[in-house]
Formats: C-alpha cells, structure tokens, sequence
C-alpha cells in the first residue's frame, strides 16, 4: 500500500469523493442536501489517497482505495473531512493509515487538535473514530441543531 499527499485536484481523490457522496446520499436521506452543502472539496488543500499495489500482468498497478482531507478549523484545529474507503477495502486498517497520516500532517503544520463530524448512521464510522481515540464533544457550528450528527475531537 502506499499513501500520496496531495490537494483536492488529484483526480483519484475527485473519483473515491463521488463514491462516498453516493453512500451518502442513501444513509443520509432528507438531510443529505444539508449535509451536502458542506462539502466542497475545492476548499481542501491537504489530502491524502490511499493506493493498494497490485500487479497485473508483470505490471505494478495503483489502485486508489481511499481517502481523506483536512482543513483548519480554528487557530489550534484542523477538521478532518472526506474520510472514504471503497466497501471491498473496509476492515483492512486502510481507514486508520488514512487518519494518521492526516493526524500526523495536522501536527506538522503546528495544530493541536482534529474535530470532526459523522453521521449517527454511519455506526461504522462512529466506533471507528471512537476506537482511533476520538471523543464525542457538542456539535459545533453548522451541526448544532442535526440530530443526526454525532462531533468529535483528538487532542494531537
């Protein structure tokens, strides 16, 4: 496996962000048009795609399986968003790889926190970050007033 920085043009990024939208849009319902609202990728200058190598006839073939971004939040925070792994590919610790690279990124650009904000659900995603070490906060900003939306923060 290898993981690429990079910023929201990369392609394969642009391609796994219309999968999840997708996913989105089915687990999200009614509310996905509010959801949705938040998440232009053209604001999103670190990201990071995941590639599994696989070779295919005597070529090494990369084959984007996710991905994830930051941007900052606030002086001391970074927002993580965008954290997508293909369905084939879940519960391989494609997701955990993505995250801590975004963690260890956030940390070299000086910030001391991530905050997020996931579905209630997305119950995979919800234990997923709990078991990264996230803990739940009130919701914050546009989230304030979704019952559905479930924020949560990791001192770096």
């Amino acid at each position: 496996m290898n993981i690429v920085r990079t910023n929201s043009e990369n392609s394969d990024f642009i391609n796994l962000v219309k999968q999840l939208d997708a996913y989105l849009k089915i687990t999200d319902g009614d509310e996905h048009a509010f959801y949705n609202q938040f998440n232009n990728i053209d604001v999103l200058k670190q990201v990071v795609v995941l590639y599994d190598d696989t070779e295919i006839n005597s070529a090494q073939v990369n084959f984007p399986v996710g991905c994830g971004s930051i941007k900052k939040f606030d002086e001391i925070s970074v927002e993580v968003k965008r954290m997508y792994v293909s369905p084939k590919n879940r519960g391989t610790g494609i997701a955990q790889k993505i995250l801590n690279e975004l963690e260890i990124w956030a940390k070299e650009l000086g910030y001391k926190k991530c905050v997020l904000e996931t579905g209630k659900r997305q119950i995979e995603a919800v234990q997923f970050y709990k078991k990264c070490g996230y803990k739940i906060i009130p919701n914050y900003g546009q989230y304030t007033a979704m019952e559905n939306s479930i924020c949560f923060e990791k001192e770096l």
